[in-house]
């Protein structure tokens, strides 16, 4: 039994894994924050633009050796950044180079050939990190991960110009597997859901650390935190130095904040939780881009926290403005619809075989009746035996009705359950049937106003 249940927990860890990495999703909530990670990594450079030579080159205010050193173990511990702007002096090649971080970041925002400039500019802005050591901020950081993972999906597929000029090739694209992987189609993928969980892990991770670091501290504790963060005119952009006249706020929210952080890693994953949560994300990133006037930073954090969002509620709480809405209609609702009744049907399978399995314990056949009723010892139980007398034979002879009249109650038992389950099946064949047919519907609809636009 110790081998069967270890075997049972094995095979359903094995299966939560696939489905937790492997289940197909849309990747509406990625081309989102692909426009997020992109406006903001483009909003970053042209800030760098201002004073280039500032940044970059052997006259800046961190030099390209003293960065350099700061990396390769000259003034500590060696790591893996390395950098070729280091290398670089020339003002006309540091501004050529970032005019093109410039464009690779913009297409990748704007969504054009996503495929390319999606792994471009997260290259381009990893260059550049490496070599900025010392001037970086959390903003940096957040729009680097993202587009790291955003990368690996096809984020370029909705709102993009990559999808306009997908709607624009058409036919081709069936033919041309090139042209296909290079404008993908907003449908359900694994790239896409490995990219989502990816995302939705390291934000895990940044906020438990984030909460550990605060709770190592007493200003957390004792409810200053918020207090030095209001008083702080370095970043303050409202005057909250009210909050000193009321301590059991500023404690209350100083407590609050560093449970949220700490305990985000569990309670984000239960639908229960999951929208308190959030909302309180969305508060917290809020106040601090008002409050404490980093704009960016609360902007960005935001909208990652966007990748727990489901894309079909995202879909549905937007009206769905896409230009082909029915045929979408068909493809990510109704798709989801059917599948999710054919999870209903396979799990109902499962417990029918389930049902109709071996009982190991009970002693009892796949027809529920006992094992020892298709034994030859009971099939010839009426045959002399010797030394067993007639009393004896009658007590086995009853013995064996009672098995056959408990192994018949057992049989109508299943009668009566896969009369009901054939009933249930009956109805759920006709529900696909309706479903059927207005998908079909909804695909010949959008055929002919394809065509009478194509025709005008």
């Amino acid at each position: 039994m110790i081998a069967v249940g270890l075997k049972s927990w094995l095979d359903s860890s094995i299966k939560s894994w696939d489905t937790f990495w492997f289940t197909p999703r849309l990747p509406h909530a990625l081309a989102v924050l692909r426009i997020a990670t992109g406006l903001m990594l483009l909003y970053s450079h042209l800030v760098l633009a201002t004073d280039l030579m500032s940044f970059l080159g052997d006259d800046a205010w961190i030099n390209n050796e003293t960065s350099r050193g700061l990396h390769d173990g000259a003034f500590g511990f060696s790591d893996w950044g390395r950098t070729y702007l280091w290398y670089i002096s020339n003002p006309l090649l540091l501004w050529m180079h970032h005019g093109l971080t410039i464009l690779v970041t913009a297409c990748f925002a704007a969504g054009l050939l996503t495929r390319i400039t999606a792994p471009a500019a997260w290259f381009l802005q990893v260059v550049l990190l490496h070599r900025l050591t010392g001037t970086l901020f959390g903003l940096d950081q957040i729009v680097t991960y993202s587009a790291m993972y955003l990368m690996l999906s096809p984020c370029g597929s909705w709102i993009s110009v990559d999808a306009w000029l997908r709607d624009r090739l058409g036919a081709r694209l069936q033919t041309d597997r090139s042209l296909a992987w290079l404008f993908p189609e907003a449908t359900p993928s694994v790239a896409a859901n490995v990219a989502t969980r990816l995302l939705q892990l390291h934000l895990c991770v940044i906020y438990f650390f984030g909460g550990l670091a605060k709770a190592r501290g007493t200003s957390w504790w004792d409810g200053t935190a918020i207090w030095y963060s209001a008083g702080n005119f370095e970043y303050q952009s409202w005057d909250l130095t009210w909050i000193s006249k009321f301590p059991r706020i500023a404690s209350a929210l100083a407590h609050l904040t560093l449970f949220w952080e700490v305990s985000y890693i569990a309670l984000v994953w239960p639908r229960l939780t999951r929208p308190i949560v959030l909302a309180t994300a969305v508060a917290v990133h809020a106040g601090i881009a008002l409050f404490l006037g980093m704009m960016t930073f609360g902007a960005m954090m935001i909208a990652a926290n966007l990748v727990f969002v489901n894309p079909n509620w995202l879909l549905r709480s937007i009206g769905r403005p896409m230009p082909d809405d029915d045929i979408d209609d068909v493809n990510e609702v109704d798709k989801t619809l059917l599948s999710a009744e054919a999870i209903d049907a396979a799990d109902d399978d499962d417990e029918w075989e389930d049902d109709l399995t071996l009982d190991d314990d009970a002693g009892k056949s796949s027809l529920g009746m006992g094992s020892s009723i298709l034994t030859d010892s009971d099939i010839q139980i009426d045959k002399p035996v010797a030394g067993q007398t007639d009393a004896q034979r009658a007590v086995a002879l009853e013995a064996l009705q009672a098995k056959l009249r408990n192994a018949a109650r057992h049989l109508r038992k299943k009668q009566t359950k896969l009369s009901d389950r054939e009933t249930k099946y009956r109805e759920r064949v006709r529900r696909l049937k309706e479903r059927e047919a207005q998908i079909k519907e909804l695909v010949d609809r959008h055929r002919e106003s394809k065509k009478k636009t194509d025709e005008s």
